[in-house]
């Protein structure tokens, strides 16, 4: 179906509903790459007019990548929930808008819509946004979790501790580890990137992490970003993994650059679930995405990256993780130029996930070559803390020595739960009070006073 909008004397053409999509997206330089962004802001505006009057059903009819040729579009449309679509079936997009940004839609209201939402009208919703209107609709959207702690709860605000090491070096990862303890961090998840994909060093790291977590009774969960064959392979030789990673992207083609199908995803869930390890729930697995993976696997189907990246979470969504992390600007100004492309990104990320269901974490990052410091990356802490982000990364230093980018640090999450008066998870919160870490107003106590996991530290220095 061909789309069409009147500016002045000038009438522009939009030759489906993927075009429409392209050019109503804000600028961002990986569609200016794939050349399918709008050619002006003329242009972008008449896209996003002609986009505010597009029905939302015409998405159920109008697949963006054929069913017949790609599985993410069969699971999408196949477990469509038609139920809790009809209260807004009748709607177009900007009409669609109103209502999510209305007083009296309501987190119920949400939580029950969720599932009748397919993301891409979730994407389409969100071009029509203001960064205002997205942080206001994503704090809305309240998705709970449980491992061994409770995530997403309102309020609350939880951080990956992210203990990279160039060589895995088991001292060098407890010291990241027990630094990022001391300043209350650590109750999304222990998650390490190994610098091995190999099972045995997978299974060290494993070990490592879970030895800590039982000597400190600590109420976490930890994950070996490895690939998914390698986390199964850890499972079979009786490694003791909490969540099952994988990075995962929106489209067939996509997800097989990363060496994966649906049908392996949903193996490793089993895999994990039949571990029995969750104390609280069996929501096992954690996924990381990012806009821009689909075109740099030359997979993305002509779509916008933003739009595939929504796609992303309809798959994260059909297998129910404890936690999802948008890395918005790991992949380089190719595809997020600078500060103001990434917060728009980050942004985008987070209201589309939370919208569809999904418990949204993000990883507020650039790398170094990308026009972006670290005051973007404040500015956008404080808008994601205001959306109501489930959880953000914790990297000594904010400076990741081993991937080599620039993130947030420990102290980042400490400011952030500071200012806007958030508090970790439940469990984690009760669990660093009993050891020392914080008082009973949450303020962290002196370094002096944290005796329990400083002598851990101590005893870390007289071991190297």
């Amino acid at each position: 179906m061909t789309y069409r909008q009147t500016i002045g004397a000038h009438t522009y053409r939009f030759i489906d509903l993927k075009d429409l999509l392209a050019k109503a997206s804000p600028e961002r330089s990986g569609d200016q790459l794939a050349g399918i962004a709008a050619t002006s802001a003329e242009e972008r505006v008449a896209a996003q007019l002609c986009l505010a009057d597009v029905p939302l059903a015409a998405f159920l009819a109008e697949p963006l990548v054929p069913y017949e040729a790609d599985e993410v579009t069969r699971l999408i449309l196949d477990t469509h929930d038609r139920a809790a679509f009809a209260p807004v079936s009748a709607m177009t997009v900007g009409a669609f808008r109103n209502w999510l940004l209305a007083y009296e839609t309501d987190s119920a209201a949400l939580a029950r819509l969720a599932p009748g939402i397919t993301p891409e009208m979730a994407a389409a919703v969100s071009k029509l946004m203001r960064n205002q209107d997205l942080v206001a609709v994503g704090r809305k959207c309240q998705v709970v979790t449980r491992f061994r702690n409770t995530i997403g709860l309102p309020g609350r605000l939880a951080s990956r501790i992210q203990p990279n090491h160039p060589t895995d070096d088991p001292q060098g990862i407890a010291a990241a580890i027990l630094d990022g303890l001391l300043l209350g961090c650590g109750d999304a998840v222990i998650g390490i990137n190994p610098a091995s994909d190999s099972p045995q060093a997978v299974i060290a790291v494993l070990k490592l992490v879970d030895e800590l977590r039982l000597r400190y009774d600590i109420p976490i969960q930890s994950s070996v970003l490895a690939h998914v064959t390698t986390q199964i392979s850890a499972i079979e030789r009786g490694a003791p993994v909490d969540l099952v990673f994988q990075s995962i992207a929106g489209t067939e083609a996509a997800n097989r650059s990363f060496g994966i199908d649906l049908a392996l995803l949903r193996e490793a869930r089993e895999a994990a679930l039949s571990l029995r390890r969750g104390t609280l729930g069996d929501n096992v697995m954690y996924f990381e995405t990012g806009q821009g993976s689909a075109l740099s696997a030359n997979a993305h189907h002509g779509l916008d990256q933003q739009t595939c990246e929504a796609r992303a979470y309809g798959v994260a969504r059909h297998f129910a993780p404890l936690l999802l992390n948008t890395v918005v600007g790991f992949i380089g100004p190719e595809y997020l130029y600078d500060g103001k492309q990434i917060i728009r990104a980050a942004l985008e990320d987070h209201f589309c996930g939370k919208l569809l269901g999904v418990p949204m974490g993000c990883d507020a990052c650039y790398t170094n070559h990308a026009e972006a410091d670290q005051n973007d990356i404040d500015t956008l802490l404080v808008l994601l803390g205001a959306a109501g982000c489930s959880y953000i990364m914790g990297v000594p230093g904010a400076d990741d020595i081993m991937l080599n980018y620039q993130s947030t640090s420990y102290h980042d999450v400490r400011f952030l739960q500071t200012t806007l008066g958030l508090r970790p998870a439940p469990e984690f919160e009760a669990w660093l009070e009993r050891v020392g870490v914080t008082d009973g107003e949450r303020r962290l106590l002196r370094a002096s006073e944290r005796s329990l996991l400083m002598a851990a530290v101590a005893q870390l220095g007289d071991a190297a």
